[in-house]
C-alpha cells in the first residue's frame, strides 16, 4: 500500500494509511454497547474529526458547530456520515451532543483512547489537568473497499502540552476542498484482484483475531 505524506511548517497531510482496528463503548437505551471500527466504517465513506475534549471552548464554540453547519455540503460532496471523535466516555459525549443541540454529526466516544492512539493522535494535556487527549485532526475514511484513511489532516505544532490550540487545517472547508477535488473513490467492483485478495486476508484476520 502506498503512503504519501506532505509535511510543511504549516500543515501535515497523510494519504492511504490503514484504518486501525478498535472498539468503542456507546451508551444506548441505558446500556453500554460495544461497537467496532468495522461496524462504524465498513461500506461507507466517512469524514471524521478528532477533538481535544468535550465541552472545551474551541471544540464547542467552533469545530463541532462548523461541521454540523457543513454537514449537508459534506454529504453532497461524496460521503455517507460525519463523525466527531473524542477521548471521552459515552456519558460525557451524549451529554455534550445534547448540550450543543447537534442533530446530524454523530459523536463517537473513544473513552479509553485506543483508536486515537492507533491514529497517532494522542497527546498529553496534563498542563490543563486533562491527561491523555486527542490532537485536533480531520480525516476521510474509505470503508467501501480497503478500509483505508484516504487523507488525514493534522493541525500544525503537534506536541504534548501545547500552549496553543490551533484550528486551521482541520476545518470543514479544508475537508470539503479535498472531497470536491478528489471525487468518489472506486467501488469494490472496480478493485483489482490483488486488492481484493488483500481485503479478504484483512477481513479473515479481523474475524479470527480481533472481532471475536
Amino acid at each position: 500500500m502506498v503512503i504519501k505524506r506532505e509535511t510543511t511548517s504549516e500543515k501535515s497531510i497523510e494519504y492511504s494509511v490503514r484504518l486501525p482496528l478498535s472498539r468503542f463503548l456507546f451508551r444506548e437505551d441505558g446500556k453500554l454497547v460495544e461497537v467496532s471500527t468495522r461496524d462504524l466504517f465498513r461500506g461507507k465513506r466517512v469524514v471524521i474529526f478528532g477533538v481535544p475534549g468535550a465541552f472545551t471552548p474551541t471544540c464547542s464554540n467552533n469545530q463541532v458547530p462548523d461541521y454540523e453547519a457543513a454537514y449537508d455540503d459534506l454529504i453532497a460532496a461524496g460521503v455517507d456520515e460525519v463523525y466527531c471523535i473524542s477521548v471521552n466516555d459515552a456519558y460525557v459525549m451524549n451529554a455534550w451532543r445534547e448540550h450543543l443541540g447537534i442533530k446530524k454529526v454523530k459523536f463517537i466516544p473513544d473513552g479509553n483512547g485506543f483508536f486515537t492512539r492507533q491514529m497517532g493522535e494522542n497527546v498529553f494535556k496534563t498542563s490543563e489537568g486533562m491527561g491523555v487527549r486527542s490532537w485536533r485532526y480531520a480525516a476521510v475514511i474509505d470503508g467501501q473497499t480497503l478500509d483505508t484513511i484516504e487523507v488525514l489532516f493534522d493541525e500544525s505544532g503537534k506536541k504534548d502540552n501545547c500552549e496553543s490550540d490551533p484550528y486551521e487545517n482541520t476545518t470543514p472547508a479544508v475537508v470539503l476542498k479535498y472531497l470536491r477535488e478528489s471525487g468518489r473513490p472506486a467501488s469494490e467492483d472496480d478493485m483489482s484482484d490483488e486488492d481484493m485478495d488483500e481485503l479478504l486476508v484483512i477481513q479473515r484476520f479481523e474475524d479470527e483475531l480481533f472481532l471475536k
